[in-house]
């Protein structure tokens, strides 16, 4: 089996689209191998409108994961849901394994999850922590020895919604231009947090400015920023 290109694991069903949805479509168009896993659907942290509107737990499911299926048929890459719980997400030893098979499973070339730092958002240091940990062990010959390890891959990490109390410096910005439109269609998808569509249409703007100045090219109009985790390695600058 080839390699997956980009395995992009989120703690919530929406997360990867308002952080990666670029990326993601991007690569997609460019016909590369993508895989979506979501942990949760948000449905205790991120679903108020849902809860003030009287809706059950289960029904706040069922709507999250409605959204976030539309918003990946959009993107052009398959998802799959863990439904692990949320607020807080919790990780026990199946779970890190469960993991450890999934990128054991995909072998892929490129990582995608969140950031280390989160202030306002317990479930995504958790995750950038755990898929971590689970990369890490996914190469480890002796831990479950029974399944075929990975190679190493390239860990990265989302730009949070408040950058700068994060302690957020992006390593890699990408230039999502062409697939703004896709982006911005999944993004429409959310409806239960319909308040931070504008607002990431004004971070890719941003990061779009970024992507023009430090390339000294004037073509990027919306780009997307990750911090990486290991070093780039390569035998000459890229």
């Amino acid at each position: 089996m080839d390699r997956l290109d980009l395995l992009v694991v989120s703690a919530h069903s929406a997360d990867y689209v308002w952080r990666a949805g670029g990326t993601i479509a991007k690569y997609v168009m460019d016909g590369k191998k993508v895989q979506i896993y979501c942990m949760a659907f948000g449905e205790r942290g991120e679903s108020a409108e849902l809860w003030k509107q009287g809706k059950s737990l289960d029904e706040i499911k069922k709507v999250r994961r409605a959204e976030s299926q539309k918003a990946a048929d959009i993107l052009g890459a398959p998802v799959t849901f863990l439904d692990w719980d949320d607020y807080p997400l919790v990780i026990n030893d199946n779970r890190l394994y469960e993991l450890v098979k999934i990128i054991r499973k995909f072998n892929p070339v490129n990582i995608l999850t969140h950031s280390y730092v989160d202030p306002f958002n317990i479930d995504h240091e958790t995750t950038a922590r755990v898929v971590k940990e689970a990369s890490i062990l996914s190469i480890a010959a002796g831990v479950l020895p029974e399944i075929k390890i990975a190679n190493q891959a390239r860990l990265f990490g989302f730009e949070h919604h408040q950058p700068e109390l994060s302690k957020f410096n992006p390593d890699v910005i990408i230039d999502i231009t062409e697939a703004f439109e896709k982006k911005k269609q999944a993004m429409d998808c959310f409806q239960t947090q319909k308040q931070l569509i504008g607002y990431y249409e004004k971070r890719a703007e941003l990061r779009g400015n970024h992507a023009r100045r430090i390339s000294g090219n004037p073509e990027p109009k919306y780009a997307e920023a990750f911090t990486r985790t290991y070093p780039l390695v390569a035998g000459e600058f890229l």
